[in-house]
């Protein structure tokens, strides 16, 4: 069997690899990481964050598209994960063109944040919805539950609270992001006695790392997130995938996001949710206290930071850490890829 996939984010392609064992012997085509075959193109090339980036992208994303859906006739089905800005457009184009194709949508888009409307769309253009958060069904009526891919990716959890002497720093996916905390976390760094553990994304080569993160010669640095985590006692965590990660491992955090001020402002005109984070807004859907601090823009500071980390409260971080794994329930990513391909 032949599947399209359309993975352009780094965390998609995370749980992409993840899942790809439990799809047997398939042939995958399309846009997703070079470690697991040779896409038409790799995800570095749609790594935008940002306004002026989108635009920037917008005429070699719809040559991608048309040569993706030029792509599909050999394939007998479709995975999309994650990234709606680019997938549902490319959804509509390949079920107008084939219209018997099935296409399953994996992460589904996060309608509960903004931009509802792209849940008509899903419906009217994909043939199976999996969702990874218990909360979605009240927006996507017909999606299945499938569990979070997390709780599956993550190896190990913590059962008690680690004395390792141990921080983490985590600065994002996205160049941008980096950019904007690493200045900020070489002076945090300086405030430790603790050893820093510089967690790095693998897709980043060596020059990348050089400009965007500068001297590192003070950390100890770690591409595994998961394993830094597990060995920090606690972690900075820039807003994304990874804020979910350590709050189900187990390990005190504080959320930090900053953001061009134009760009926040417009992001908090229409994104109605009261947090940022992933946990936190699980909690909200359940009226539950928030589970971490969350720091944005001009808190983003080290004082800030600091203060967080010195009160903390890492044993009612733990007991939460383990109601929310409960929460999400078993891991089924043989249950996803079994739905994909049915």
């Amino acid at each position: 069997m032949k599947i399209l996939v359309s993975a352009l984010e780094p965390s998609s392609n995370l749980h992409l690899k993840a899942l790809y064992p439990h799809l047997g012997d398939v042939e995958i085509c399309g846009i997703f990481d070079e470690s697991l075959g040779t896409p038409l193109y790799s995800p570095k090339e749609f790594s935008v964050m940002g306004i002026k980036d989108v635009i920037g992208k917008i005429f070699s994303a719809k040559e991608a598209m048309a040569e993706l859906v030029f792509l599909a006739r050999d394939v007998q089905k479709v995975l999309l994960i994650d990234a709606p800005a680019f997938n549902l457009p490319l959804a509509k184009k390949l079920k107008q063109r084939y219209p018997d194709l099935e296409i399953s949508y994996y992460i589904l888009p996060k309608v509960w944040a903004w931009k509802k409307k792209r849940a008509v769309k899903v419906d009217k253009y994909c043939d199976k919805l999996l969702s990874i958060f218990p909360f979605e069904k009240q927006f996507y009526p017909r999606c299945t539950y499938v569990g979070n891919p997390l709780i599956d990716e993550i190896k190990t959890f913590k059962t008690e609270l680690s004395k390792n002497g141990k921080i983490a720093f985590l600065a994002g996916s996205r160049k941008s992001e980096v950019r904007s905390l690493m200045p900020i976390y070489h002076e945090l760094q300086a405030q430790h006695k603790e050893e820093a553990i510089l967690v790095i994304p693998p897709h980043f080569d060596a020059e990348e790392i050089q400009d965007l993160y500068g001297d590192i010669s003070k950390y100890t640095v770690i591409k595994n997130t998961h394993k830094a985590l597990l060995q920090a006692d606690f972690a900075y965590v820039c807003s994304g995938t990874a804020t979910l990660e350590c709050s189900l491992i187990g390990t005190p955090m504080v959320l930090v996001f900053v953001a061009n001020k134009l760009e926040y402002w417009i992001g908090r005109k229409f994104v109605k949710l009261k947090h940022v984070g992933l946990a936190n807004i699980i909690y909200d859907f359940e009226n539950k206290e928030e589970m971490h601090i969350e720091l944005l823009q001009d808190e983003v500071n080290v004082k800030r930071m600091y203060e967080v980390y010195e009160n903390i409260d890492k044993k009612e971080f733990l007991k939460r850490s383990i109601e929310l794994r409960k929460e999400l329930g078993k891991s089924r990513l043989k249950d996803v890829a079994e739905i994909i391909l049915k």
